[in-house]
């Protein structure tokens, strides 16, 4: 125990858990981050709050542990309603924020109002912290909080305007760092023996088994583990969009991402499935189609690190409590080469696979003008490096990404919105700021880079070398479908619900001092991508594409898919 202020408390704390960057909106926390530069860590301010909480969770999610946002205390909102992202996507984000001290509440002060209650529904734990001796309590109480279990963001309330009360108090304070609580996941629940005997009999005697591996096997880091079990078993895999890199592309076992943002191949085999195996995964409406794949009366055996995810979404799942790593190498453990029983269904999924490998390059290929992203999407997959962290919105960049980028290097990473649009931009500077080293490309449309522009003159005052791909079809795409729908055979003008002023982009990014491509041509799309890939700036390479050309969506379960 030593007496110290709450600032070098909490700056020594964050040095401590190994956070490197931390994302705010001034004034908070102005002497602790003073002492956080002592102790070598970069302090990153953006254009708004909800970028400073994209950033941190694009650091999160690349770092394997927490990352820090803040804010002042009119800025708590903004704060909050980007916390939406992280919390979908069980990512460990600590938000700091300030308030006004006792004596200035209830009585019409400055930018005073309840901020805290907006924070109840979007993170794990929600604490105020109101004098100095608090901090040894809350804030390890707050690392633990963000990385144990199912990830999370949590939030501590600091008195003061700028948490300034606590910043300049003194106190003997015990400064304890917890290194488990510094990456995800600390613990690892070993699975049960007699429950992995029985699952791994159903998987022997299923004709048609299926792995639908979720966020939760990135997070375990149980990649290896999972394509090393599914090669032995030969049984086919199927992942979330988040989980893409669960097992590589060009892995015969691969089938892609299934469910909404998916190919429709890969739904198409998982609707054929008698037992399908989840894994990391909660089976949300995304990855099952809105819980038709698989489809009703299909055994389902579900593995998850939160025992009430266990048969949530599928009544009669057979559970299996535990972390998915160790239970992917214990079924590895247990489970001796078979005689090829299952040939005939890894024959089924291969010939379904490549029908619809071999029906997609006509567009992949396209040489059509306006450019189709298709074709757009092979480029990338082509100049991607080994190590790259490639970084999607949401909406139809999720799509086109999920199906059409295939990533078939270990090493490489892939992130994507949880759900909010224009979160793909500042996820990407934060990932670079996690892992400096890495190429980092974010992938986005004209309406979802518009949300951050701003952005640019962080990244260039940051140096922040990332490289933006916007799709640029001058509109959102994806709200073509619902306009349509909704005006059915009615005469109007839809195209103001949609539409935009055309924009060049990569004009805008040079005046920022970035760097910017145009592209409009399909064979000059890999030209500007690895001129860009090589430039040590932040680079926008500007894709003219067309927008009325939609991105896939998942047909009903039931339908055939053409082969051909």
């Amino acid at each position: 125990m030593k007496r110290i202020t709450g600032a070098q408390y909490i700056a020594e704390l964050v040095k401590g858990y190994g956070i490197s960057h931390v994302f705010f909106v001034p004034a908070i926390l102005s002497t602790a981050l003073v002492e956080m530069e002592s102790l070598g860590i970069r302090r990153i301010v953006p254009h708004s709050e909800k970028a400073a909480v994209y950033m941190a969770d694009g650091y999160a999610r690349i770092h394997g542990g927490p990352a820090l946002c803040m804010s002042q205390s009119v800025g708590a909102a903004n704060l909050a309603a980007g916390l939406q992202d992280p919390f979908l996507a069980h990512s460990p984000v600590i938000a700091i924020t300030g308030r006004k001290p006792a004596r200035a509440r209830y009585r019409n002060a400055y930018q005073e109002i309840e901020h805290r209650r907006l924070f109840d529904s979007v993170t794990k734990y929600n604490v105020e912290v109101d004098e100095v001796e608090q901090l040894p309590h809350l804030f390890p109480q707050a690392f633990r909080e963000a990385v144990s279990a199912v990830p999370g963001p949590v939030h501590l309330e600091l008195v003061g305007y700028e948490g300034d009360a606590i910043c300049r108090a003194e106190a003997d304070l015990d400064l304890v760092i917890e290194k488990e609580y510094a990456k995800f996941p600390p613990f690892r629940p070993q699975p049960p023996e007699e429950r992995l005997q029985e699952a791994l009999r159903k998987i022997r005697t299923a004709r048609r088994p299926v792995f639908v591996a979720g966020r939760g096997v990135i997070m375990s880091g149980a990649s290896e583990e999972l394509t090393a079990f599914a090669e032995r078993i030969q049984v086919p895999v199927a992942t979330s969009v988040d989980a893409k890199t669960a097992i590589r592309n060009d892995n015969p076992l691969s089938i892609g991402c299934v469910g909404s943002y998916a190919r429709p191949s890969a739904n198409q085999i998982v609707s054929e499935a008698d037992l399908v195996i989840f894994i990391g995964t909660g089976a949300g409406d995304q990855v099952t189609n809105n819980w038709t794949l698989p489809m009703t009366g299909v055994d389902v055996i579900q593995i998850d690190i939160n025992p009430v995810e266990l048969g949530r979404n599928y009544p009669g799942t057979y559970g299996i409590l535990a972390d998915a790593r160790l239970c992917l190498q214990r079924f590895t453990e247990l489970t001796a080469k078979p005689a090829g029983e299952k040939s005939d269904w890894v024959k089924r999924i291969r010939e379904i696979a490549e029908g619809w490998e071999q029906e997609a390059e006509g567009t992949r290929n396209s040489e059509a003008k306006p450019i189709l992203t298709e074709r757009l999407c092979r480029e990338i997959e082509g100049v991607l490096p080994d190590e790259a962290i490639l970084v999607a919105d949401t909406g139809f960049s999720a799509v086109w990404s999920a199906v059409h980028i295939a990533l078939n290097s270990p090493r490489q990473s892939y992130i994507r919105a949880a759900g909010t649009l224009g979160w793909a931009f500042p996820a990407a500077l934060g990932a670079r700021c996690a892992a400096p080293q890495r190429p980092v490309v974010c992938f986005t449309g004209d309406g979802g880079f518009m949300y951050h522009l701003p952005e640019l003159e962080t990244a260039r005052r940051w140096n922040l070398s990332v490289v933006i791909i916007v799709n640029n079809n001058s509109m959102f795409s994806q709200s073509i479908r619902g306009v349509n729908r909704a005006y059915g055979d009615r005469p109007g003008e839809k195209s103001d619900i949609y539409g935009f002023t055309p924009l060049n982009f990569a004009r805008i990014a040079e005046s920022f001092g970035c760097r910017g491509l145009r592209v409009e041509e399909p064979g000059a799309i890999r030209v500007a991508l690895e001129a860009a890939l090589q430039s040590n700036q932040p680079v926008v390479v500007d894709v003219v594409t067309d927008g009325q050309h939609p991105a896939p969506w998942a047909k009903p379960v039931g339908k055939t898919f053409p082969m051909n």
